[in-house]
């Protein structure tokens, strides 16, 4: 039987767990980083904000984008972790993936993951404990982590 695989994420971290059986201790395998997720606002974007000009000559208004900066990171983040994943899964490193990420990025994990890739997610929670121990992020899965 194939290992099951751990998610555990936010917007600038993302930590992979294996686990051989229902009741093995967590051994992280790898780790990815974004340190953008960890920036302001205000340090991701231009000092002042675009402006259009009116037909007549006066000044408009200035443009604000439909996404903010620090969601942009998230998605982009997200889409990173969802190709890797996936890309992991092709090579058959897993065949379960349980995945506990902070509610923005596991929205945007969710919109980022292929339809095979949603196939393998066995269990998923919205809750940050990207920096807990392996054996504090055990108590927020499942008992037996065989799906």
């Amino acid at each position: 039987m194939k290992p099951v695989w751990i998610l555990i994420a936010d917007s600038s971290r993302a930590r992979i767990f294996t686990a051989e059986n229902s009741v093995a201790e967590l051994v992280e395998i790898e780790s990815l980083t974004h340190s953008e997720g960890r920036l302001l606002d205000q340090d991701l974007t231009s000092d002042q904000l675009g402006r259009s000009k009116e037909s007549d000559g006066s000044s408009g208004h200035a443009y604000v984008g439909e996404i903010d900066p620090k969601e942009q990171e998230n998605i982009n983040f997200a889409k990173r972790v969802a190709q890797h994943l996936c890309h992991e899964l092709n090579l058959n490193k897993f065949e379960n993936l349980f995945v506990v990420a902070s509610p923005a990025f596991l929205g945007a994990l969710r919109r980022s993951c292929s339809n095979q890739l949603k196939k393998h997610i066995a269990f998923s929670l919205n809750k940050n404990v990207v920096t807990k121990t392996p054996e504090q992020i055990r108590g927020y899965l499942p008992v037996s982590l065989m799906a």
